[in-house]
């Protein structure tokens, strides 16, 4: 009898003659038996049989089960009894990050980030995340709630809106209720330590993210008016925005193209609180002229796009968001 990889736990089920059992493991997900004809169940009296497919390879016949097995527990296969191995231990998630990052938000900020180390599990939000004034005080409501939270595909990143109700003017919201934030104020987001990962596993520790807020900010973004240090051969390209833009937006919605309109590879940031973006290729610069292509969906942090703001003068007039409309494009000279 050969024992199973991955520090499977097998066993011979009491009676059972060590020569007359059938050589059985469990790897990847399937049990793989050197019999022709075997069931599998759980080994308890009485357990029915396994649903799943049989496969012959060889000598040997390879077992699926339709659904997971269960960690921890047994199973008998053919006579012979296999310990699932628990599930194994997990490092508790933590929050690595919330953006903005800078000490001062606009009292008109439309979103925050919350980034975690590991997946975490859905619908908490409402329940585990808190603004407080630094009297102690707990914010109303200050974040939009909607069904679907919304998170990236890998169930790390959060994004909290506030509401926009309470962001615009001359909404009943807003009129009622207050802005969320009130300039000079301090705050605190506070993140809930009890929050469950995707496995259920509690976080490391609760998190808390201190700001002030300032005055709103009601300014298109201007691509024109950046400032743009172009690199040498080994440089980065530096692109100082003047102001904190979207962290998840930009280092998706800004491209450094070649001469001949090619996307040049290579990595971006953002760093002084989000309001200066680094890209290095992944190759040194040849010299040339290169264009930046700014999409006109680029936010800032409150939610203004480029050359559209995103809360006007009620009465004032709006402007019309047209998803066709073209790039912004600046350019800039690599030298020898």
């Amino acid at each position: 009898m050969r024992f199973p990889s991955l520090g499977l736990c097998l066993w011979v089920a009491a009676g059972v003659m060590l020569a007359a059992s059938p050589e059985v493991t469990y790897r990847d997900g399937v049990f793989v038996v050197s019999a022709t004809t075997f069931t599998v169940s759980l080994d308890q009296a009485g357990a029915p049989a396994l649903a799943g497919t049989y496969e012959r390879r060889g000598n040997e016949t390879v077992f699926t089960p339709r659904y997971p097995v269960q960690p921890g527990a047994s199973y008998r296969a053919a006579g012979v009894v296999i310990r699932i191995p628990d599930r194994p231990a997990r490092a508790p998630a933590t929050v690595t990050a919330v953006y903005p990052t800078g000490p001062v938000l606009p009292e008109n900020q439309l979103k925050l980030y919350l980034h975690f180390s590991a997946p975490m599990s859905r619908g908490e939000a409402v329940r585990r995340v808190r603004l407080r004034r630094a009297s102690g005080a707990e914010v109303t409501e200050p974040f939009l709630e909607i069904d679907e939270e919304l998170w990236d595909p890998d169930g790390r990143r959060l994004t909290l809106l506030f509401d926009p109700g309470r962001i615009k003017r001359g909404l009943r919201s807003r009129e009622e209720a207050g802005g969320a934030l009130i300039p000079g104020e301090r705050y605190s987001l506070v993140i809930d330590g009890g929050w469950p990962d995707a496995f259920g596993q509690p976080l490391a520790r609760g998190f808390q993210h201190d700001f002030t807020a300032g005055p709103a900010d009601r300014t298109p973004l201007r691509p024109k008016l950046w400032r743009i240090t172009a690199p040498t051969s080994a440089q980065p390209l530096i692109i100082d925005f003047g102001e904190p833009v979207d962290s998840a937006l930009a280092v998706r919605l800004i491209r450094v193209l070649d001469s001949g309109e090619h996307a040049v590879a290579g990595s971006a940031r953002l760093e002084r609180y989000e309001s200066r973006f680094s890209f290095r290729p992944s190759r040194p610069w040849l010299p040339g002229t290169y264009t930046i292509e700014v999409n006109p969906l680029l936010e800032d942090v409150a939610g203004n796009r480029v050359n559209r703001a995103f809360d006007v003068d009620p009465g004032g007039r709006v402007t019309t968001i047209d998803d066709r409309e073209a790039a912004t494009r600046l350019r800039f000279v690599v030298r020898r």
